[in-house]
């Protein structure tokens, strides 16, 4: 071989090498200097009312993690994107955060149920966990199809359930539901047809659209067939039409719940004083003043609530709870199994009584919903905040 041949190979054989070293450094100066998680919401389009609140609490929670030395000595890197409500956008945004950005974790799922479960094949398929924050139990079932996926909110089942005791506590048989045409309303009617003939509850099921303007045609059904009670379904500000025309129609003077997705100060007061006799299906965190002081996430409501208000200028409502407790459900499991994704969704099925701001988190190998009926209370409007109705 020349001497010009071997120089050559040498070279090449050095810049090869170097490059490696290089690549090597770099890949290891993201496993060992951060933690990358990436999160998907929506703070544009018609999903925008709640992702702002949702990315603040993943803001706060983040800010907390670091300014309190990070995760076993590493901060967190948060990569973020706007869905704009998209599902196809937030597809292209969930690819890049798998094939470009690296991240360690995916938190939120876009603040809409059906751009959730749009996602969580995805990330199945790439083994990535990924934690939802929003609300269809279906984003996490069956959980032998979401070995990797897992919910920071509560159950459409827990929280019917905890409606219809409500209701038997009260001598309501009779009910409609109204929900909307979106993977979140439906499930709730899946669940509820399967729940309410077991405890002996006589249902109607009525449906609108989204972006429904007026449900008189519904209602006027509903008053009809002489329920008791009245459960509407949703997120968007159809519910406040809910409201607003059931009063019209003197439904008000029947039993009206909204769901959790409606429990919102920004909705109450679009609704005026049609929410005199509404009740809502919340978490706790909302009504952190009115809980006993024995409850054990009473202190930690109040702390983020405080904290927050000082923050933003204005009051948190649940959506910040879900995000804020999701970043720390990531914490939580990160600590335990570092960098490796498989072992990060194993540590996450293994939580056990973490006291969130939302509620008691156990998780477990075949239950990725981490909250439970006990978490979920009834809550009222009155004198321009939520109160506890029924604890």
């Amino acid at each position: 071989m020349s001497y010009i041949k071997k120089a050559l190979i040498t070279s090449l054989s050095t810049c090869i090498m170097s490059s490696v070293g290089v690549l090597g450094f770099g890949l290891q100066a993201h496993a060992d200097d951060a933690v990358h998680i990436g999160s998907i919401l929506s703070v544009t389009g018609p999903a925008a009312f709640l992702g702002e609140d949702m990315k603040a609490g993943m803001e706060m929670a983040i800010d907390d993690i670091n300014s309190s030395g990070g995760i076993d000595g590493k901060k967190v890197k948060w990569t973020f994107y706007d869905a704009e409500s998209q599902t196809a956008k937030a597809i292209n945004e969930t690819k890049r955060l798998l094939s470009q950005d690296k991240v360690d974790i995916i938190v939120g799922g876009g603040n809409m149920s059906g751009i959730a479960m749009a996602m969580a094949p995805m990330t199945e398929r790439a083994g990535m966990p990924f934690i939802s924050t929003e609300g269809s139990m279906q984003i996490v079932n069956p959980v032998k199809e979401r070995q990797h996926t897992f919910k920071s909110t509560v159950d459409d089942d827990q929280v019917i359930g905890r409606v219809l005791d409500y209701f038997s506590k009260k001598g309501i048989k009779k009910v409609a539901l109204l929900a909307d045409s979106s993977g979140f309303g439906q499930s709730a009617v899946e669940q509820t047809k399967k729940l309410a003939a077991k405890r002996g509850f006589e249902f109607m099921y009525e449906s609108f659209n989204p972006s429904d303007t007026d449900l008189m045609p519904q209602l006027s059904a509903i008053k009809k067939a002489g329920v008791q009670a009245i459960i509407c379904w949703t997120v968007t500000p159809t519910g406040v039409v809910f409201i607003k025309q059931a009063k019209q129609l003197g439904l008000d003077k029947l039993t009206l719940v909204h769901s959790y997705g409606f429990v919102d100060q920004r909705y109450m007061k679009l609704a005026g004083d049609a929410v005199e006799n509404l009740l809502l299906v919340s978490v706790k965190f909302p009504v952190g003043q009115d809980l006993p002081d024995a409850d054990p996430i009473k202190a930690r409501i109040l702390d983020l609530s405080n904290r927050f208000e000082k923050k933003y200028k204005r009051k948190p409502n649940q959506y910040v709870a879900q995000t804020y407790d999701a970043i720390m459900l990531a914490k939580m499991a990160i600590e335990k199994a570092g960098h490796d994704k498989q072992k990060i969704s194993e540590a996450l099925s293994q939580i056990r009584g973490y006291k969130g701001v939302s509620g008691v988190y156990n998780f477990s190998a075949d239950k990725h919903s981490g909250l439970s009926k006990s978490d979920i209370v009834m809550l009222d409007y009155k004198g321009g905040q939520f109160h506890l109705a029924d604890y």
